[in-house]
């Protein structure tokens, strides 16, 4: 089966994930049908997903009235009912394996021949569950992340003996709705964001444990020293510190003391209102930066981690990029642990899990040996120019891990933003391979740039605060990157949808045009943080605006609309999400067919001659007139004006 063979679908299971995925799949013009085994559980999932569709529909983020996406949903409570049809049956019951395996015993019987059956689990196996079956090839994992309608993630997963056409037609299914899968080559335990995950918390624990640290110490270095959303016993406490403790114990590893103790006292972390922290008589996790005192070892943590993705990629589980990906979606971390693991160095991380296992013995510090044969042979991250990626070194071609890239026959480079899980908002990496692109790209290659967000909900929400942790103020200023794209020598063009913010709106203001939808939102937020525009957003603000508009961007720090921002000059057009797409194709076919020695020309002058006075411009404007005369393509456009066809530039 082929994506294209897949019209009908159908969710077993109308809880939290269940109602969540109907609605997903519904919101991206399926038809779904939504089960479970009792007509009341069928009812609150759908009046769960009515609620969640007014909601969405008030705050525009779904174009579709909640009427047009609940006309898509059918219900069953019979199994056979609602299976007789389903192209692709998506299985959200409770992590039970005896109840996941009935189920599918009974798929077995009751799906058509060739239906995909696929399970939302997060740790059991996928093997198993197929065992049930006399298809297993046709059973997948499609593990998505609570809750479904605003986490990206899915993993698909393989079963011992699911087909390549199963994860495949899987694979692009998740893609067709909306969300972001990954590949989990085989069914291990954890699958990919678990396994990598586990340690974040395990270590954290064992510190704890042994008296080395203490719970705020370790919360407040992760979070405001290394940039996780939350720390590891704030994460513990909510999501339930026995949801961890039973994942260890059926894994069979050891558990922590602290961990135990807090299990025994059944202080499981929020739903208890107590667990590490006290939400009932205390405020909760309040850990605060000065907990952070620059004493707690958080590399034990990262390079557990870390090894956890090598054993990945060297068991063929996943690929560097497929966990940097789960675990940025999956788990909201900064960046991927294969890329934090190429600016620390292989070789710090090998030698630290070696240190800490000749010190204790634990087998949890064993290094992986894809770890140890990268670092044997020189491969030990961006500064040899390879580690889990490759950076260029040894004639090898850069490996981007916050943009996509793609250069046409035409000559159009197209840049996306691919950071969606923190709204595509400007880090050090992203900036960084920016400019390794616009500079290693050949510019006779290249005829116009565009840059754009991943999704419709950002352009870019502004630079990654994150970032600015531990910054000197003389590393701060405006960056090489917003010169390089401001200067690039042919027109770069901003194809804008959602929000277009701080750092992405200085972006935004660095390309020469600037197209947007309606919905798009501009400003300068900066100064809410105490701070200014520092890529140049004062400077370009004030010399594309009048005075007082510039200042009332900066000043106030608000935000204004699209049609705002046309009628003010900061864009060339605001247009309707149906039009976006046709409007920013005229433009390009103008830039990327147009004489490019002339448009590069246009450019500089224009550029140049901003800044002077009329004389020192227009004697710009001559010299560049007077060289475009003896071009090639000067001649070509006069021939192709006299026999009135379209002219054919080849920039020469």
């Amino acid at each position: 089966m082929e994506l294209d063979d897949i019209d009908r679908v159908t969710v077993l299971g109308a809880g939290s994930m269940g109602h969540g995925i109907t609605e997903v799949v519904a919101l991206a013009g399926y038809q779904v049908t939504m089960r479970d085994i009792e007509q009341e559980y069928v009812d609150d999932g759908y009046d769960s997903i009515k609620w969640s569709l007014e909601k969405l529909a008030e705050k525009g983020i779904v174009d579709q009235t909640p009427e047009e996406v609940l006309n898509r949903i059918e219900t069953a409570v019979d199994l056979g009912e609602a299976v007789s049809d389903a192209d692709l049956v998506i299985e959200a019951a409770p992590e039970q394996m005896s109840l996941k395996k009935d189920i599918f015993g009974e798929l077995d019987d009751l799906a058509p021949e060739g239906a995909i059956l696929a399970t939302n689990t997060s740790s059991l196996s996928i093997t198993e569950i197929a065992s049930a079956t006399d298809r297993p090839e046709s059973v997948v994992g499609t593990h998505f992340f609570n809750p479904p309608v605003k986490m990206d993630l899915v993993e698909v997963i393989y079963g011992a003996e699911t087909a390549d056409e199963t994860a495949e037609t899987a694979y692009a299914f998740v893609e067709a709705i909306g969300k972001t899968p990954i590949y989990v080559r085989k069914d291990v335990n954890g699958f990919v964001v678990n396994s990598v995950l586990g340690p974040f918390g395990d270590e954290a624990a064992w510190m704890v444990s042994g008296e080395e640290a203490s719970v705020r110490q370790a919360d407040a270095t992760m979070v405001h020293e290394r940039g996780y959303p939350m720390g590891p016993f704030e994460l513990s406490d909510l999501t339930g510190i026995d949801i961890g403790y039973s994942v260890r114990k059926e894994a069979g590893k050891p558990i922590p003391p602290v961990v135990q103790e807090k299990v025994d006292a059944e202080e499981l972390g929020q739903k208890t209102g107590k667990g590490y922290y006290d939400y009932e008589s205390g405020d909760g996790a309040d850990y605060q930066p000065e907990d952070a005192d620059g004493e707690f070892d958080w590399l034990r943590i990262e390079a557990r981690m870390i090894n956890e993705a090598a054993k990945l990629i060297g068991d063929d589980v996943a690929t560097a990029e497929a966990i940097d990906i789960g675990m940025r979606l999956g788990a909201g971390f900064p960046e991927g642990p294969c890329r934090r693991a190429d600016k620390l160095g292989l070789d710090t991380v090998l030698e630290k899990l070696r240190e800490r296992h000749e010190a204790t013995g634990e087998d949890r510090y064993d290094p992986a040996a894809y770890l140890e044969d990268l670092v044997e042979a020189g491969k030990t991250g961006e500064d040899a120019s390879e580690g889990f990626y490759n950076y260029g070194g040894e004639g090898g071609e850069r490996h981007y891990t916050t943009i996509n890239a793609d250069l046409n026959e035409d000559g159009l480079l197209e840049v996306e933003l691919d950071r969606p899980e923190r709204l595509n908002a400007l880090n050090g990496d992203l900036m960084d391979e920016v400019v390794h692109l616009l500079e290693t790209t050949p510019t006779e290659d290249v005829r116009c740039v565009t840059f754009e967000g991943t999704g419709d909900r950002a352009f870019s929400a502004g630079a990654d605060i994150t970032g600015f942790s531990g910054m000197e103020p003389h590393e701060a200023g405006v960056t090489e990157f917003f010169e390089v794209v401001a200067e690039y020598p042919r027109p770069t063009l901003a194809k804008i949808q959602g929000f277009c913010l701080g750092g992405g709106h200085e972006l935004a203001l660095a390309c020469d045009l600037r197209i947007a939808t309606e919905d798009s939102e501009f400003g300068f937020p900066e100064i809410n943080l105490g701070l200014i525009p520092g890529g140049g957003g004062t400077q370009r603000a004030m010399r594309m605006l009048t005075d007082a508009r510039a200042k009332e961007l900066v000043f106030r720090g608000n935000r204004i609309d699209a049609e705002t921002a046309e009628e003010w000059g900061l864009i060339n057009r605001a247009v309707p999400e149906s039009e976006f797409d046709d409007t920013v194709e005229e433009f390009l076919d103008d830039l990327v067919h147009g004489a490019p020695i002339a448009l590069g020309k246009a450019k500089q002058v224009m550029n140049a001659g901003r800044d002077q006075d009329l004389s020192a411009g227009l004697e710009l404007e001559s010299q560049a007139f007077g060289l475009l005369l003896t071009t090639e393509d000067m001649k070509e456009g006069t021939s192709a004006f006299m026999e009135k066809r379209d002219a054919e530039f080849e920039g020469r």
